[in-house]
């Protein structure tokens, strides 16, 4: 009886994981990517690989694989009824080869399974269904000695055998097979759309995944074309600030970008402008309070030759550089008095002088300007002249902080993993419990900038693939997400390791104390101390 709770709380870990990447991921090649990696991990997975069938060539395609280079992918090209595959998909009925070595249907076409390899394994291959229509399948392999292994060792451990471990594994892969067909499917016209016209390969997909999005949740949401491709966010006042980009981008009128530091105003610049019909001319960006006051006019007018010491040539400046397209001008309320009145001739007569010269130039160019400072202040103070302001000000556009699109933070955490996964040849696959707690708790005063400095840190200093709360800056490590007091002593640091870890492993075993115990070798009467000293309610990672 045991073995058999054993069993199925194994297989619960291992759909409900399924699930819940199906659930949270938008990607739906990553969510293939990501299941066959879950599966790789709970079923002792050698290879996996998930094929879709394409309608109009009727040629079986290896869409996502585990194990299998980009070249043995590349070759697992099968014809309906061709081999295990093309039978499956053909048929409609769960294949399985006891051995592929004595199996003349199995093509081997990937040539990933040298002879060696060939030896004691076992095939199985899971047709993926829409409603009647086989759209592809799903398949894995596995060493026969292995599953033999498990299945002699659990019939040991219980009076009577509690069934097949092979038609186990069969179940457990025909469930997450339903599980992804949806996923599948998208991935199936996405294909098909991609073969007849290479260049719209993403519109199938998009299209469908936001029309399969709407239908799911019934909330505000915008269509993909009119998502901006750089910038991130699900939330209420993302979408209205999407909204007011597509409207904006349209024109050629002045926009004001405000908001706090690190919120992103320049990826709101740049989405304006990539969006506008001037796309593909010039889009240059300039920080105002990068530069002395003394070169700011230089670098933005230009300058002629001898206008001053170390003029020894003619210059354009960014406004000239931007004829005909964007200029991004960043922390303008750093601006001089002076170079305030030239920008508000810009804007007015769109003509200006180089520094020392006397031509007037003449310049088509949108400005976009951005700025983190209470500009109407600045005029009070006299800092910063209000005619430029009104005529700044046409379009304004606050980006909200982090902490008012708080279900964004993860979506942000994740894409900045992957980024320095690449950067950093790292292996991160997820965020523990702990770190989640602590990344949504955090107030963060330098938003996203701070929230992606924070998942570098974190993301170069793990070394178990799993970024934990202790891998998070000092300034999340609060009290009230650790669990300890301000100390910092050693042993405080070493209890809220522990708590972790324990919280953890009751997470992986969905509550359950025993196993938990087992997986961090401890007894039952030791882990009831810790639950106890660290006030853990195992109840809650119960499903």
């Amino acid at each position: 009886m045991l073995i058999a709770q054993e069993e199925d709380h194994s297989s619960i870990s291992l759909l409900a994981e399924v699930s819940r990447t199906i659930s949270n991921e938008d990607d739906i090649n990553k969510v293939l990517r990501l299941v066959l990696f879950i599966m790789s991990e709970h079923m002792n997975m050698l290879r996996g690989m998930i094929t879709i069938l394409n309608r109009d060539t009727l040629e079986i395609v290896i869409n996502e694989s585990f194990g299998l280079t980009n070249e043995e992918k590349e070759r697992g090209r099968y014809k309906i009824g061709e081999g295990i595959i093309g039978r499956v998909v053909k048929t409609g009925k769960t294949l399985i080869v006891p051995c592929i070595n004595n199996e003349p249907l199995f093509l081997d076409r990937t040539r990933s399974r040298g002879k060696s390899k060939k030896d004691g394994l076992c095939f199985i291959c899971i047709p993926i269904k829409a409603g009647t229509e086989i759209i592809g399948t799903l398949s894995a392999d596995r060493q026969i000695e292995q599953l033999k292994g498990e299945e002699n060792t659990k019939k040991n451990k219980a009076d009577k055998g509690q069934g097949d471990m092979l038609q186990h594994y069969v179940d457990q892969l025909s469930i997450i097979a339903a599980m992804i067909s949806q996923a599948v499917r998208l991935r199936q016209l996405a294909h098909e759309e991609s073969v007849k016209n290479p260049l719209e390969n993403k519109s199938a997909e998009k299209l469908l995944k936001h029309k399969l999005h709407q239908e799911e949740h019934n909330e505000e949401s915008i269509s993909e074309e009119e998502r901006p491709a750089n910038i991130i966010g699900n939330t209420k006042p993302m979408i209205s600030l999407f909204k007011m980009i597509e409207k904006i981008a349209k024109t050629n009128a002045t926009t004001l970008i405000l908001g706090e530091s690190g919120v992103g105003k320049e990826l709101v610049a740049s989405a304006i402008h990539f969006k506008s019909h001037r796309y593909n001319n010039s889009f240059i960006k300039f920080n105002c309070a990068a530069l002395p006051e003394s070169i700011v006019e230089s670098e933005l007018f230009g300058h002629e030759k001898g206008a001053f010491t170390g003029a020894s040539a003619t210059r354009q400046g960014r406004f000239e550089l931007a004829h005909t397209g964007t200029i991004f001008l960043d922390e303008v309320g750093e601006l001089s008095l002076p170079v305030q009145a030239k920008l508000l001739r810009i804007l007015q007569e769109k003509e200006f002088e180089r520094v020392g010269g006397s031509k007037t130039i003449q310049v088509d160019v949108r400005v976009i300007a951005a700025t983190n400072r209470n500009l109407e202040e600045l005029i009070q103070s006299g800092l910063f002249r209000e005619d430029l302001y009104y005529r700044l000000n046409i379009f304004p556009i606050t980006v909200p902080p982090l902490r008012e699109r708080k279900t964004d933070i993860l979506l942000l955490a994740d894409y900045f993993v992957e980024k320095y996964n690449a950067a950093n040849q790292k292996g991160i696959r997820r965020i523990s419990t702990t770190a989640i707690d602590m990344l949504m708790r955090y107030h963060w005063p330098g938003n996203v900038r701070e929230l992606q400095n924070c998942m570098e840190r974190a993301v170069i200093l793990s070394e178990d693939n799993v970024i934990h709360g202790y891998h998070l800056p000092p300034t999340l490590q609060t009290a009230e997400s650790s669990g300890t007091p301000y100390t910092g002593s050693l042993q405080q640091k070493l209890d809220a390791i522990e708590k972790e870890m324990i919280m953890e492993a009751l997470k992986r075993t969905k509550g359950n104390m025993s196993r938990a115990a087992i997986q961090l070798g401890l007894s039952d009467r030791i882990m009831g101390l810790r639950i106890k000293k660290f006030d853990i309610d195992y109840r809650k990672f119960r499903p």
